[in-house]
């Protein structure tokens, strides 16, 4: 006779007849808890973009790290325990400078990713000097973005410790969502701005909060720069030019008004739409 389910998630190593892991299931559950974060693979580099969620006015933004430098060029995006993501992103630097100290060469972004994976996977294991091992799963998920002699690479893991290569991937909250509307709008031939401005897009439409550059991290890998962090001051203008497609826009003066009006209500760069209300006081015909 089997057992309830209550009595096969008590072990991370423990099967059940349908043979499931009921404590990955758990742990993949978590991250759907944890913040949204989108990334996508050109062919001139990999974007990553997360939402960061200030629940208090009185943090600081800053002090929110949703996606972090492994090496000048491999950057990581997590969703989840951050306090779990802290222990991979280390694993994660250290076997980047071995490799390096001993090839005298830079890591892979898929051996980056193996690496790390090969710690997720050790739960329930026991170690033969201490004797201890993790009593469960990382809650967290990873994006592993990067540049190597492949061109742009991006990985995502989850707790099972699986990688798998992806040329768009979302995880988070609103990675249901995301997904979808990722699958509809890219597309091979998409230049990297153009993956900036969906990334955005896409994660306006899925957070529950109102985008702003304060809750936001962007992040470029390029062969040229490596890894770039979007300052505030870049954030408010990729912000503004994810809501204005000025290649369709052929509008009166009034029906210009109106949608400065509402981009005012949805943005919250204020004052450069103020600027374009003043510019598009009178008509513009642009096609």
């Amino acid at each position: 006779m089997f057992l309830t389910r209550s009595e096969y998630d008590r072990g991370v190593n423990t099967f059940s007849p349908e043979g499931r892991l009921f404590q990955v299931e758990y742990a993949i559950e978590a991250i759907k808890l944890g913040s949204t974060a989108i990334g996508i693979c050109t062919s001139e580099g990999v974007v990553l973009a997360v939402e960061k969620r200030i629940t208090s006015p009185l943090m600081e933004p800053t002090t929110i790290e949703k996606i972090v430098e492994v090496d000048r060029h491999v950057a990581c995006a997590v969703s989840g325990l951050m306090a779990d993501s802290r222990t991979l992103i280390e694993r994660a630097r250290v076997e980047c400078q071995n490799h390096w100290f001993v090839y005298n060469e830079k890591m892979t972004v898929e051996s980056c990713a193996q690496a790390v994976s090969n710690l997720a996977i050790q739960f329930g294991d026991s170690d033969d000097d201490s004797g201890t091992a993790m009593s469960r799963p990382f809650g967290v998920a990873v994006m592993f973005a990067g540049i190597d002699e492949k061109g742009p690479q991006l990985f995502h893991m989850d707790p099972s410790g699986t990688f798998v290569q992806y040329d768009a991937k979302a995880i988070g909250s609103g990675s249901e969502g995301a997904q979808q509307s990722l699958k509809e709008v890219y597309h091979k031939s998409m230049t990297l701005k153009e993956a900036i401005k969906s990334s955005l897009t896409i994660l306006k439409q899925v957070m529950e909060e109102k985008l702003s550059e304060n809750n936001v991290e962007v992040v470029t890998m390029t062969p040229d720069s490596l890894f770039h962090m979007y300052t505030r001051e870049q954030l408010a203008e990729e912000e503004l030019s994810a809501f204005i497609n000025f290649d369709v826009l052929v509008f009166a003066p009034n029906t210009c008004i109106f949608l400065c009006n509402t981009l005012v209500n949805h943005c919250s760069t204020i004052p450069k739409v103020e600027l374009l209300v003043l510019k598009w006081s009178g008509y513009l015909h642009h096609k």
